[in-house]
């Protein structure tokens, strides 16, 4: 992904038709927002196909890109693990959550307060918001996203953690200057597992709420 427009937009719609059958085939209404994540992940490649059509920039794609890509997956991913999760395993993701919380809060403040610039460089898009202290807050966002589907209590979601580890690990080393692009195409790539997790969670007993 990140190739090109054309590379994000064919994935934005293959990884959002994933994430509607996702929605359609939850039958729990704490798996909602785990559920739907494919279908976040795909409206984002999608919106990153107009930032490419749009030359980079400083356009409201742009600024929309990064709205989905840094305050609200921060936020997002560990709720929706949370709330999936049964509440034996709840309070090991206390630190995910209170990361997301807080590094999704100074994110929101930065976006707000600052231009968000996308850069072409070749095949790939480079953002830049100038954070202070960047390293901390890419390790907030990190242990929000990653730690919080590592520590959840479904198999199948920790093996998704995995997957998104070793692709933000391979991100960095490859990508370092466009790790956030990269990274971000490939957990939409790696969500293609949450349609395997919903339909076995509706063959599995168990209360609808």
């Amino acid at each position: 992904m990140c190739w090109s427009a054309t590379a994000d937009l064919t994935a934005g719609i293959c990884v959002g038709a994933i994430g509607v059958a996702c929605v359609a085939c939850v039958r729990r209404v704490r798996d909602l927002p785990l559920a739907a994540l494919p279908l976040l992940l795909g409206a984002h490649q999608i919106v990153e196909s107009v930032v490419w059509d749009s030359g980079g920039g400083a356009g409201p794609a742009t600024l929309a890109w990064a709205v989905i890509a840094l305050p609200l997956l921060a936020l997002w991913v560990p709720l929706a693990v949370l709330a999936t999760s049964p509440p034996g395993t709840r309070r090991r993701l206390a630190v995910p959550l209170a990361s997301g919380v807080a590094t999704s809060a100074a994110l929101s403040y930065y976006l707000a307060t600052r231009t968000v610039m996308a850069d072409i460089r070749g095949h790939t898009i480079g953002y830049s918001v100038h954070l202070p202290q960047p390293e901390i807050v890419v390790a907030g966002y990190l242990l929000a996203t990653v730690g919080a589907l590592l520590l959840a209590g479904d198999r199948t979601v920790r093996l998704l953690g995995v997957l998104v580890a070793v692709g933000a690990v391979l991100c960095v080393l490859i990508w370092r200057l466009e790790f956030i692009s990269t990274w971000c195409a490939f957990a939409a790539l790696a969500s293609v597992l949450m349609l395997g997790w919903v339909r076995r969670r509706t063959r599995t007993p168990g209360p609808a709420a």
